[in-house]
């Protein structure tokens, strides 16, 4: 913070600042630095080590959009697995659908998912108290690995592969091929892919090669967050459906069936222009021939 102002660097070459009306919170669990910010613009906000992770004004946009693609187009989704997403906000998206029997969240660190459960109640609104929901408090790789049930939609909402965090593993061939084992044969899985840049190759496009390297179908959509001030990307992989090609008419019939209430962003008008890509974007994805690997894993920009 810096007079009243919280410096959101992207990298050496872009800084974006939020005016601050009132510091909520500042700590550090075993493995973050953790602030709460109540700003103008964008109401309270979680920074997680100097990056803004979600806002109260639009959080909304990002959490919808990660859920819902993949939960309407699976025929009936019942049992999903959250990796990440300890503000709670991914949780309660999922619990909207009466289809649903269980989640399972799986978030490394529960002082940071604590903090959440106290301040901010905009974003799980009481999910993590849902019968169908467990929550698990451990690495999320380890997790993958090594349990034995089967799910229907696996998310992905886990921190950007940066240089100094080990999230890098995540975003691997190798943990896409665990994931697909784990999921049933009908399975699909989502993954927060970074944000999208139209005049380069970068991490995004090997975020969807990746998988596609994995899974049979692989497609990329993309939405503008304002409170990061970026196009955000999104990767959806399964071995038997295409996201882009739901009917409006359908995802339209499966909302109302599944009892999907409350939504301030999703329907199918908008499943509909999530997928379609402008022209650069879809040449960049095209066009890219790296596959990330242990050995070979992706950055994006570091800490500063």
């Amino acid at each position: 913070m810096h007079n009243n102002w919280f410096l959101d660097k992207e990298s050496d070459y872009r800084w974006i600042y939020h005016r601050v009306k009132k510091q909520m919170l500042s700590t550090k669990t075993r493995l973050q630095q953790v602030e709460i910010i109540d700003t103008y613009n964008f109401g309270r906000a979680i920074i997680l080590d100097n990056k803004i992770q979600s806002a109260e004004a639009d959080e909304f946009i990002y959490h919808e959009a990660l859920v819902h693609p993949a939960m309407i187009t699976h025929p009936k989704p019942k049992k999903v697995l959250i990796l990440g997403g300890g503000e709670g906000a991914i949780l309660r998206e999922v619990l909207r659908y009466n289809t649903v029997k269980k989640t399972v969240m799986v978030d490394i660190d529960g002082e940071f998912v604590e903090l959440c459960k106290k301040h901010l109640n905009k974003w799980h609104n009481g999910s993590f108290s849902d019968k169908r929901a467990e929550i698990i408090f451990t690495d999320a790789i380890e997790y993958v690995k090594n349990v034995k049930d089967k799910f229907d939609i696996a998310i992905a909402d886990i921190s950007d592969p940066i240089e100094e965090g080990p999230a890098s593993l995540i975003y691997t061939k190798e943990f896409y091929e665990s994931i697909l084992k784990i999921l049933k044969d009908h399975g699909i899985f989502v993954t927060q892919a970074t944000e999208v840049f139209y005049n380069q190759q970068e991490v995004h496009s090997i975020i969807n090669r990746t998988v596609a390297s994995v899974f049979p179908i692989a497609e990329s959509y993309c939405e503008y967050i304002p409170s990061i001030g970026s196009i955000w990307g999104f990767v959806a992989g399964s071995r038997n459906y295409n996201l882009k090609k739901m009917m409006p008419e359908e995802i339209e019939n499966r909302l109302k069936k599944r009892k999907v209430k409350g939504l301030k962003y999703y329907d199918s008008e908008t499943h509909a222009r999530l997928f379609n890509l402008p022209i650069g974007l879809r040449k960049m994805i095209s066009k890219q021939k790296l596959i990330a690997t242990i050995k070979n894993s992706i950055k994006v920009f570091s800490n500063i």
